[in-house]
């Protein structure tokens, strides 16, 4: 059976549950249509697994940077050092960073300093910043402006669980937005509600694996070939086929992910 290309923007691949068959897994996200996968750094300490991970595996590729969960236990980084770290043709995204307000797993003055680095490590190498957000939309918000404001830059709101005002003002400095499994549970009808006024143009898929398994695997380990059922459930909730949806969201990933390869079966609109 043909399936259409599609992408997995975001998962973790580095991550233990993983470690005894990252073959397998990565296979059955081939057999699934998945062609390009991005495994998220949250920890620099951890970066050279990840690293390796995407250097082993032609479709998979990285980032560099730190959680805020782990921003209050991992050695403060530097710009210089981030984007020295990004250097490599492996690395095509910073973070992911932000503010996490829900866990408060790290001081709320050691995410800002983390966050800020990564912004400023984005706005030096133009790599996309991919942002955590939770229970933090008006400090997110703010923090992502006001950088702006300093010096452009692009990235994603990932895992997108927030209010509709933080997507409206991330779209408005150029953000896309990201949708995990969460727009197919039963409760996520305002963060539906929201993504119905995102522009086709700025929405990504991703996992966010091992975590946040779709329906119909609710409950069960997440992993990249799961994508596909978030991209079902995207495409029926904007009204589009799933074909058309896969191409526009492969399209937008290519778009803001730059140093990502093309495979050679897609062809992306040049208008763009």
């Amino acid at each position: 059976m043909n399936v259409p290309a599609i992408v997995d923007s975001h998962c973790h691949l580095d991550f233990e549950t993983f470690e005894e068959e990252r073959d397998e897994v990565i296979a059955r996200a081939r057999r699934a249509g998945v062609c390009r996968m991005v495994t998220i750094s949250t920890r620099v300490t951890t970066f050279p697994k990840i690293r390796a991970i995407a250097e082993q595996y032609d479709d998979v590729f990285c980032s560099v940077g730190i959680h805020p969960h782990q921003a209050g236990e991992e050695q403060e980084v530097s710009v210089e050092e981030l984007v020295g770290l990004a250097a490599h043709p492996k690395v095509v995204g910073i973070g992911e960073s932000g503010f996490d307000y829900f866990y408060d797993s790290s001081p709320r003055d050691a995410q800002r300093r983390s966050f800020t680095t990564h912004i400023r490590a984005a706005q030096e190498t133009g790599l996309p910043l991919i942002v955590h957000a939770r229970d933090a939309d008006d400090d997110t918000a703010e923090l992502l402006e006001a950088e702006y404001a300093r010096k452009p830059y692009t990235g994603v709101l990932h895992c997108f669980s927030s209010g509709h005002r933080l997507a409206e003002r991330a779209l408005e400095i150029g953000f896309y937005v990201s949708l995990s499994g969460i727009i197919t549970f039963k409760n996520a009808e305002d963060i539906r509600s929201t993504v119905r006024d995102v522009p086709l143009d700025r929405l990504l898929v991703e996992t966010d694996s091992p975590y946040l398994a779709p329906v119909p695997k609710r409950g069960k380990r997440n992993e990249p070939a799961y994508v596909a059922h978030t991209h079902q459930a995207l495409a029926a909730l904007r009204n589009v086929s799933v074909e058309e949806m896969a191409k526009l969201t492969t399209e937008n990933f290519f778009r803001l992910f730059s140093r990502v390869s093309v495979p050679e079966a897609i062809t992306l609109n040049d208008g763009d």
